[in-house]
């Protein structure tokens, strides 16, 4: 006798990745200046912007994903669902096309218009590192 519960077929569909599922608070970040400079952002919004508080929130359902970071008084939310076109929100507020892929079981990966975008979960901890040309920006973030 067949013991298995699940539906057949059903397997394909559920992924393996680690759950980003959480809060997490900036705890540091290298390059900032640098990188927002590159961007294009002025003296007066990176200055204001290098010591605000973050908070990043991860809803994940699947591959589907509701990235929502609140600095200060800005919030951006990024909605994707892994392996499809998604139009999403840069730093600068640009919005551009982009698919977002999974890469082993922890990371994200995608490109933003001349940025490149790794984010990568290992236990309560959540590095996201972006790059352009030869300037990388990188943000950890603590589970809270």
């Amino acid at each position: 006798m067949n013991k298995a519960t699940h539906s057949p077929g059903r397997a394909t569909e559920n992924i393996s990745i680690m759950s980003f599922n959480g809060k997490f608070e900036l705890q540091s970040h290298e390059n900032f200046e640098p990188f927002m400079k590159a961007l294009g952002l002025s003296d007066e919004l990176i200055e204001k912007g290098k010591d605000l508080k973050s908070i990043s929130e991860i809803v994940q359902n699947g591959k589907k994903f509701k990235v929502t970071v609140t600095t200060g008084s800005k919030v951006l939310t990024n909605e994707f669902t892994i392996g499809e076109e998604a139009e999403l929100e840069t730093p600068t507020g640009e919005k551009v096309k982009a698919v977002v892929q999974m890469d082993g079981d922890n990371k994200l990966v995608t490109n933003l218009s001349k940025i490149k975008s790794v984010t990568e979960i290992k236990g309560d901890i959540v590095t996201n590192t972006m790059t352009m040309g030869d300037i990388s920006y990188t943000r950890i973030s603590k589970r809270i």
